[in-house]
């Protein structure tokens, strides 16, 4: 990847600012090529900061635990923002649970369960981040974010902006967020009782189904309308599929699998011939849950 002399564009914040650093290792699938410019902000000021002070024309993505996310070989060109420690609060107040942006999705279920709390167990299913959950409106076991979130702030470049949740218009693994406004906190409702039967129960439906210790970024495609995509692909023939080191899972085909030296350029080629053989099995056009940011080698 070309880098671009932007480091004057880059307005000064009190995070970390670093140029050609490899994005990799914070991916689950631990592929892709570096970012330009990885910023990591100390609090939501400093991102209201950066996006004050960032010219329209420098892109910018944003990345939490990069869990859903294929960074593709040649990695991110602009600025890479990364939310980590300043943003991982969880306090839990009557009625909810105030958690930042970079708390992940199980951390937060837990602190629920252990207040004596309900309505958040099937966040303990979703590997990744709250601010990653609010932007796909994530979901699993039966709920998503939609049935939770009661409003959400977003750092934009004017500052803090608080915006209830049907401002989001959340759909099905979308939410419709102002042009470049970050999530940084969210508050979740919950309501009293006890978490723990039903957080086992997508424990041990995790265990015996997914691919949770592999090197894997979770469901590849979304559920077509009234359909399993694991089950269009196995029909497919597509169970046990490989590409160089990237394979589609034996255990849960709607899971694709870094065995070890897989390129992202084999992750999502392999994807793209799953969505060929599902295609012409069946005419169901699937569609990537997983995003894909950046460019090819």
């Amino acid at each position: 990847m070309r880098m671009q002399p932007i480091t004057q564009a880059i307005p000064a914040i009190r995070g970390r600012v670093q140029a050609g650093v490899a994005l990799a290792p914070f991916t689950w699938f631990r592929v892709g090529g570096p970012a330009e410019w990885l910023v990591r902000p100390a609090d939501a000021q400093d991102v209201c900061d950066l996006l004050a002070g960032l010219p329209a024309a420098t892109a910018l993505t944003v990345i939490g635990a990069a869990s859903n996310l294929i960074i593709r070989d040649g990695g991110i060109p602009g600025v890479v923002l990364r939310l980590a420690r300043g943003f991982a609060e969880i306090v839990v107040e009557e009625g909810g649970i105030i958690a930042g942006a970079a708390a992940l999705d199980a951390t937060v279920a837990e602190h629920a369960a252990a207040a004596g709390r309900i309505g958040l167990e099937f966040l303990s299913g979703i590997p990744g981040s709250i601010g990653g959950a609010v932007a796909m409106n994530a979901g699993a076991y039966g709920a998503e974010m939609k049935d939770a979130l009661d409003w959400v702030e977003l750092a934009t470049a004017e500052g803090v902006l608080r915006l209830p949740a049907a401002a989001l218009h959340l759909a099905y693994r979308h939410a419709t967020l102002p042009e470049r406004a970050v999530v940084v906190r969210a508050r979740l409702r919950t309501q009293p009782g006890d978490a723990s039967p039903r957080m086992a129960e997508i424990r041990a439906a995790r265990e015996a189904t997914q691919p949770i210790r592999a090197r894997t970024g979770g469901s590849t495609f979304r559920n077509p309308e009234g359909q399993k995509a694991w089950a269009l692909i196995d029909a497919a023939g597509c169970r046990g599929m490989r590409l160089g080191a990237a394979q589609v899972s034996e255990k849960h085909c709607n899971f694709l699998l870094n065995l070890g030296g897989a390129t992202a350029a084999d992750i999502e080629g392999l994807g793209e011939a799953v969505r060929a053989r599902v295609r012409a099995h069946c005419g169901v056009d699937l569609h990537w849950e997983i995003a894909r940011l950046g460019v090819a080698a």
